[in-house]
């Protein structure tokens, strides 16, 4: 399992990770993201600006994250460069349970850690407890429970230690 920045023609499987992603939770009742958000348009953006980090085994991608350095609409009172954020963690069905997600979470720890961030931020839909689990067992704290739109999101961070210097 290898995980780095994705490549620009990686956009087109990044989106096909996030439509079975997505796909498999509207079959649960769950829906989650909207055509245009993990579209290929969309996706090939966010690539272009380097934020998609995938899973590598093989060739083939297993998983994916946007990992930003901002996010003012769920997190509008953090202060710039205090933090890092996660966004669009989806893993392959044929590798779920299989600890992609704590590979990817592992890594934007560390990456979150060398650019001097104090803080790894996330936010998911609050009625999602199986993926709060995942979030609480790796380390992450409950901050605070928002509403944005029609949905109530559960933010969860995660202190970040200092380097010694």
């Amino acid at each position: 399992m290898n995980i780095e920045p994705a490549r620009l023609a990686d956009a087109p499987m990044i989106a096909a990770v996030l439509q079975e992603a997505a796909q498999w939770l509207a079959d649960g009742n769950r829906a989650l993201w909207s055509a245009a958000d993990i579209g290929h348009e969309r996706v090939l953006h966010d690539t272009t600006k380097g934020l998609f980090h995938v899973v590598r085994v093989g060739e083939a991608l297993a998983g994916v994250m946007k990992f930003e350095l901002e996010d003012a609409y769920f997190w509008p009172e953090v202060l710039p460069g205090s933090s890092a954020f996660i966004h669009k963690l989806a893993i392959r069905r044929a590798w779920a349970k299989n600890g992609v997600s704590a590979a990817l979470l592992t890594y934007a720890k560390t990456r979150a850690r060398d650019l001097g961030r104090e803080h790894l931020r996330l936010d998911c839909v609050a009625d999602r407890q199986g993926l709060r689990n995942l979030y609480e067992n790796f380390g992450f704290v409950l901050h605070s429970v928002v509403q944005k739109g029609a949905s109530t999101h559960a933010r969860y961070e995660l202190q970040i230690a200092k380097l010694c210097k």
